[in-house]
């Protein structure tokens, strides 16, 4: 055979690209094969990919997303970037070809992605890669953490790659941490070793290398992309040849200096050089349009230049894009460029696109890296774009603030200006220890009129971040200064009415609440607000739930037209699945947490996120599920920890010590309320203020000191208020505390709280809830075994019930007969039972006791109580969501039909696949319809 040159060497295509795709990658292929066979058989997983620049992470994405199709897998793939990071959800709403997310709908967009992507996945197993997600905004990574959670159960598998040391590392970082803890596969890719690198050879150059040619590739050191760059160029060049089925290079010395990308570049003319370097700047894929705008010149004019570049394999068309090769071509021609004049490009781009009108934010991706100080025209483009995404993208406003306040001078006119906004963005997405300090700064140089407005901003970061007495100290100081601006005296307001409310001390605002709703004319709509929320608190207080209810349905109607403030809106909601919750209204409450959830994510504010976990979780305990109440708790802390919104993390603490007493782990609920001791944050915020305490005291109880738990409690014991607050917020609280009392002696604090469930009931014939708990405790005090069965046939909390049943059957223990030993006997069985179908451990034990104390005895693991695996084992309500996806229900379908949320029956799945041993909805479908059909009828 003859020798030739590889100047002109290869297929159109092959450059570029190593064949078999999978040179010295054998241990990552063997898990990508393996999550790609899974699929279709139901299962589902997560792969994270990591590794420095030029390593093959891309290549590796790419040829996944072949072997998938070709295994008959649905396929979507996308890449964040970085001049599209302050569009929301931008790399997942391209990837499933949805329209992409304008700022003033990223909430909305990121339900409408889930839906899509639910849908697809249920439809046919799906394999979704995403580049470059060190490049990803923060609600995609927000989005990828939940969803990869929630979405489990189906046959979907996630690839995401990054490149370490670029981007938002931190939390990037943090967010691969928490899948990985979360089950997902990670691995980190690392350099070819030579016997890899001389297949890539082979691969790309069609013959073996010979050794001078692999010194040579040694450049890339290991790298593939790199490697394969090299090559293309080194071929460009005509310096390398084949013969005899060897490749050797041609000349001795070769261009090192521009080995790796040079060649291909150097070759171009240099006005194709110069089109490329300004197409650069606007990303690794550019609009040609764009790019002829930059440039001031006719679309047709750039012909020329544009087919050179894509005939020497520089950029390719990509849809309605052209798009650099590679990576490495693109940065090495972003490289190519002098800072200053790199700037001055993207400079010109920002200023192009703001031309053209529209949002403000595409040219605000330029400005941010093209501004510079004192620049008047950028930072009035930054100014727009972050006034424009302030209400509906925060975190997108906040970074545009604080460069535009890092670009402004200090006499600048607009300086205090931007840092309001700052604050404020920093403040909805939960950066509430940067925007204090930011908001504490400005103070400083701002006017008496002007400091007013970071005042009431201090205030709500103050309350957000669990120290609503400061917030008190800074809304006054506002208020009581004269001329106060009717919108800040309006956020002043209501920073005291929530303060006060959150400190649930809300009866020194009584007066200046009834004042506001009197004279309404005077007041925003935020202020009605604030004093509606603070007296439907007070209605409780006062034992008028009636009241209560009609105060926050008025609330309601002022947020729903969107009068309040964006972050005041959800607490209506919240404040109604309160009630509903304690009204034992269970379906009712469910929905309201679901809408204030779906505002909190329409609105962008992060700084809320934990709130609906956390009131959900109080829902589970109350409604005796044991494991979706700690599920949700922990979810809540979790956001809320990540947050420092700490009153948040003290009531996640204390609901998983309940939950940890109920199961009778009482280490665990020590280390829970060790924890909840711990957070520095004002105790017993919002509705904590029972369930905190009632934690410290159950946790002492347990630990035999009931003495201690009286004390813990004397506030509600001894105060009318705190009492009626207690026993309507948290009827079962009247029986529990009744028994404590009479147990260590304090038989008046019995009385008492008898009395005021007695007169709650009189006063609340609407809601029979108060009326089951008041004969409860009254039947405990006086011995009455009428009182004490009505409240097992009436009560509809699980817990309360099989309590009542256990406090009967201990009261008629005590008759003499054997009559009584009979009825007895019956009720702490339905007592146990119960205890022991909800897993309140700890007191089917007590039962038991009883129980052999009257002579009988019940195994621990008797009929009544369920095995930990098989179907059995399976909850009433994990037996439902089992059927329904049985019926081929998606999660959020499901979780409409049951009135749960889909988070909530995404847990329920993962702990039904656990307890069956399974890992797929095909094989849970399988199990209803051979051994449980009747599930599929219903």
């Amino acid at each position: 055979m003859g020798e030739h040159t590889l100047a002109d060497q290869g297929e159109p295509g092959s450059r570029g690209s190593s064949a078999p795709g999978r040179r010295g990658r054998a241990p990552e292929w063997r898990l990508i094969d393996g999550l790609i066979a899974g699929a279709p058989a139901g299962h589902g997983g997560v792969l994270l990919v990591e590794g420095p620049p030029g390593i093959g992470k891309s290549r590796l994405l790419d040829e996944a997303a072949a072997a998938a199709a070709r295994a008959g897998l649905d396929v979507a793939g996308g890449a964040a970037d970085l001049l599209t990071q302050p569009i929301p959800l931008s790399p997942l709403m391209s990837a499933l070809g949805e329209e992409p997310a304008t700022p003033s709908a990223s909430g909305a967009a990121e339900q409408r992605l889930r839906a899509a992507l639910e849908r697809r996945a249920a439809a046919r197993p799906l394999l979704l890669t995403l580049d470059d997600v060190h490049w990803a905004d923060p609600m995609t990574l927000l989005a990828l953490r939940s969803m990869t959670r929630d979405l489990s159960s189906y046959p979907l598998v996630w690839m995401l790659a990054r490149t370490t040391g670029h981007g938002d590392g931190r939390r990037v970082g943090h967010l691969f941490d928490v899948l990985t803890a979360d089950g997902a596969t990670r691995i980190t890719l690392r350099a070819l070793d030579e016997a890899a690198v001389a297949e890539v050879v082979a691969d790309v150059l069609g013959a073996a290398p010979e050794p001078d040619v692999l010194d040579l590739a040694g450049l890339a050191a290991g790298r593939p992309s790199l490697l394969i760059a090299l090559l293309d160029g080194l071929r460009g060049e005509g310096v390398l040849r084949v013969g005899d089925g060897r490749v050797r290079t041609v000349q001795e010395r070769l261009p090192r200096a521009q080995a790796v990308t040079g060649a291909l570049l150097r070759e171009l003319s240099p006005p194709t050089g110069r089109l490329l370097r300004a197409a650069g700047v606007l990303g690794r894929s550019f609009a040609v349009q764009d790019l002829a705008d930059l440039l001031g010149e006719p679309t047709g004019r750039l012909m020329p230049m544009l087919e050179e570049a894509i005939s020497a394999g520089v950029v390719q068309a990509a849809e309605h894009e052209l798009t650099f090769r590679h990576d490495v071509l693109w940065h090495s021609v972003t490289a190519s460029i002098p800072a200053p004049v790199r700037q001055a490009l993207h400079r010109d781009a920002g200023e192009m696109l703001l031309r053209r009108g529209g949002s403000a934010v595409p040219a605000a991706a330029h400005l941010i890296r093209g501004a510079t100080p004192g620049d008047a025209a950028a930072l009035r483009g930054l100014d727009r774009a972050a006034r424009e995404v302030l209400r509906t993208s925060p975190g997108t406003a906040a970074d545009f603030a604080l460069r535009a306040l890092e670009l402004s001078g200090p006499a600048d006119p607009g300086r205090l200006g931007r840092a309001t906004t700052a604050v404020e963005a920093l403040t909805a997405v939960g950066r509430l220890p940067e925007a204090a300090d930011l908001a504490r700064t400005a103070l400083g140089m701002a006017s008496p009129a002007e400091a007013l407005r970071l005042r009431c901003s201090l205030a709500h970061i103050l309350l957000l971040s669990g120290r609503p007495d400061e917030t008190l100290l800074e809304a006054e100081s506002v208020l009581a200064q004269s001329g106060v601006p009717e919108d800040l005296r309006g956020a002043a307001e209501w920073a005291m009415f929530w303060g006060l409310i959150c400190l649930n001390d809300a009866r020194p605002g009584r007066q200046r609440a009834q004042e506001v709703l009197a004279h309404r004319e005077r007041h925003t709509d935020a202020v009605v607000v604030g004093a509606l929320l603070l007296l439907a608190r007070l209605a409780v207080v006062d034992g008028r739930v009636a009241d209560s209810f009609q105060h926050l349905h008025e609330a309601l109607r002022l947020t729903n037209r969107g009068a309040a403030e964006p972050v005041q809106r959800p607490y209506a909601r919240l404040l109604l699945s309160l009630n509903h919750r304690a009204m034992r209204q269970f379906e009712a409450s469910e929905l309201a947490v679901r809408a204030a959830e779906e505002e909190i994510q329409a609105l962008g504010l992060t700084v809320l996120a934990a709130q609906p976990a956390l009131f959900r979780s109080v829902l589970r305990l109350a409604a005796g599920e044991l494991d979706d109440a700690a599920d949700e708790a922990q979810a809540g802390m979790t956001i809320a920890e990540e947050l420092g919104t700490h009153g948040c993390v003290r009531v996640g603490a204390a609901m998983l010590a309940l939950v940890a007493l109920r199961r009778g782990d009482l280490d665990a609920a020590v280390r829970h309320v060790e924890h909840y001791h711990a957070v520095h944050a004002a105790p017993g915020m919002l509705f904590g203020s029972v369930w905190e305490r009632w934690a410290t005291a159950s946790l002492a109880e347990a630990q035999g000191d009931p003495d201690r738990a009286v004390e813990i409690l004397d506030a509600i014991y001894t105060d009318a208020g705190e009492r009626r607050w207690a026993l309507l917020t948290t009827p079962v609280m009247a029986a529990w505390m009744t028994r404590l009392a009479l147990g260590t002696g304090n038989h008046a604090y019995a009385r008492t709280v008898v009395d005021t469930a007695d007169v709650l009931t009189r006063e609340n014939p609407d809601f029979p809830v108060v009326g089951v708990s008041a004969a409860h405790a009254r039947g405990i005090l006086h011995g009455d075994a009428d009182a004490l069965a009505t409240a097992v046939t009436d009560q509809p909390e699980p817990w309360a019930r099989a309590s009542a049943a256990e406090d009967l059957g201990a009261l008629l223990a005590a008759a003499p007969g054997d009559a009584g030993r009979e009825r007895a006997v019956h009720h702490l069985d339905q007592a146990l039972g119960d205890y022991q179908h909800i897993g309140a451990l700890r007191d089917a034990a007590r039962v038991r006791a009883r129980l052999r104390a009257l002579g009988v005895r019940r195994r621990h693991w008797s009929q009544t109580q369920r095995p930990a695996f098989g179907w059995d084992s399976l909850t009433d309500t994990e037996r439902e969501v089992a059927g329904l996806i049985a019926q081929g229900l998606t999660n959020r379908q499901a979780a409409e039909r049951m009135f749960l949320s889909p988070h909530t029956v995404s847990t329920h799945l993962r702990r039904i696949f656990a307890k069956l041993d399974i890992a797929s909805r095909v094989e849970l479908a399988g199990i209803v319809a051979e051994q449980h059909p009747a599930l599929l009828r219903h």
